[in-house]
């Protein structure tokens, strides 16, 4: 009988308020996790999301440059031995204007393993987050292997747009998580907004949000979502 190897992947999903509090006070609430993975929402100006990928050594897939329409400010990045091996934008219908809505998906890959990883952020009125998010299930439908969907979702847990993600994919926060999983206002969390969720076949091995850390409650205006997870033997 063959061995089964175990692959441990240590995922983060973080509104970082667009560094309003400081590239280095978010940087130092991700060094403290050392995460693989990372995904990101409202990422900011493109400088400043460059710069903070630089600082924690991550490598990061994000909206592409363009002059004729407003940013999706998602983010996905991902740590070596782990590489970004594709990525793209898909841009949701019927989102407001200012603020368009839409994922960053990514193809992430190590020494023969994948996984996708979407990062998404969806809106503030319940009629646009349920449509946007069956796009979203459509695109997580339309892959094959291992996936992984992080963002804010502004909604609670009992939301009709989390329900029908959770129709497709387990949360991760059900499935593993740690005392309490409020994320928002950080520095004095009262709901749970911000969420990871994982196909099945990835073991949930442990999710936490760090509310006691000061640095992650005084570093953006949401608590970030720490998951360890275990991918499934692709063999």
């Amino acid at each position: 009988m063959g061995t089964v190897e175990v692959v441990r992947l240590r995922v983060l999903a973080y509104n970082v308020h667009g560094f309003r509090a400081g590239i280095g006070a978010v940087g130092r609430v991700v060094a403290r996790f050392e995460p693989d993975l990372v995904f990101v929402n409202e990422s900011g100006a493109r400088w400043r999301f460059r710069r903070f990928a630089r600082e924690v050594g991550m490598r990061a897939a994000a909206d592409p440059w363009s002059p004729l329409r407003r940013r999706v400010k998602d983010a996905v990045m991902v740590r070596p031995p782990w590489r970004l091996r594709a990525h793209r934008l898909v841009r949701f219908e019927g989102s407001e204007r200012w603020s368009p809505r839409g994922a960053v998906v990514a193809d992430v890959v190590r020494e023969g393993l994948g996984v996708t990883a979407i990062a998404t952020h969806l809106g503030l009125r319940p009629a646009e987050r349920n449509r946007h998010v069956r796009e979203l299930v459509r695109l997580v439908a339309a892959r094959e292997g291992p996936v992984i969907v992080g963002g804010d979702l502004n909604e609670r847990p009992d939301g009709r747009s989390v329900g029908i993600l959770a129709e497709r994919l387990g949360d991760a926060w059900l499935l593993g998580g740690d005392v309490s999983g409020e994320t928002f206002p950080a520095a004095n969390p009262t709901a749970r907004i911000d969420y990871l969720f994982v196909s099945e076949g990835i073991t949930v091995e442990r999710v936490l949000v760090p509310s006691v850390v000061p640095q992650a409650r005084a570093a953006s205006d949401h608590l970030p979502v720490v998951a360890e997870l275990t991918l499934p033997d692709p063999h």
